[in-house]
């Protein structure tokens, strides 16, 4: 269980993919009223304090919505281009540690059902030997609805810099501690138009 003194928890939304399947900027794309990176981030928002958007600034999602009455968040523009999700990752961490947080919780902007309690059962996993606690469901892990220790950014950022892509490698290099979260719907994603017109069917 976490502990007082590392209760502070940062968020890290990753915001710089470039959205193929789906044609569009995805965090731009409107969910019940508002683009869907400001709904993420206020969402992440009720939890943790700060909210880092990572996104370079070649982005879609940097383009459409930064200054232009985007989410409140801290945007991390010094992500290395085509590192992937887990470059944005390495320096998401390091920047969450420079605020003090001992933990950050990591997720997706394509992710419309995401809820504050479900970081509350991820806060629930945490040990005192855990580096990684991820949300995993009844078909896999989902390395991008996480909490993770900031420290781990350097490990992240070695992994990279061999030039590995996939998040879940960084499952591999860390103590993970995997939660069978109590709604799977919270952890999905959309990754292609017919993906957002089921969830509002």
């Amino acid at each position: 269980m976490m502990q007082q003194q590392d209760s502070q928890v940062a968020g890290i939304v990753l915001a710089g993919g470039r959205s193929r399947r789906m044609g569009r900027d995805k965090a731009a794309l409107e969910w019940e009223g508002e683009p869907l990176l400001a709904r993420v981030v206020r969402i992440v928002g009720r939890r943790c304090d700060p909210v880092l958007v990572v996104a370079p600034e070649e982005s879609a999602a940097y383009q459409a919505l930064y200054g232009t009455g985007g989410p409140e968040a801290r945007w991390v523009t010094d992500e290395t281009p085509g590192a992937g999700p887990l470059g944005g990752l390495a320096v998401g961490l390091a920047h969450a540690a420079d605020t003090g947080a001992r933990w950050a919780f990591v997720c997706a902007t394509d992710m419309p059902l995401i809820t504050a309690e479900l970081i509350d059962e991820l806060l629930r996993g945490v040990t005192e030997s855990t580096q990684a606690v991820i949300a995993s469901d009844a078909q896999r892990d989902h390395p991008m609805a996480g909490l993770y220790r900031t420290d781990a950014a350097g490990v992240i950022a070695d992994l990279t810099a061999g030039g590995e892509r996939r998040m879940l490698a960084a499952l591999d290099a860390l103590t993970t501690h995997r939660v069978a979260v109590g709604n799977p719907d919270w952890l999905t994603n959309v990754n292609a138009p017919e993906d957002l017109h089921r969830l509002h069917v």
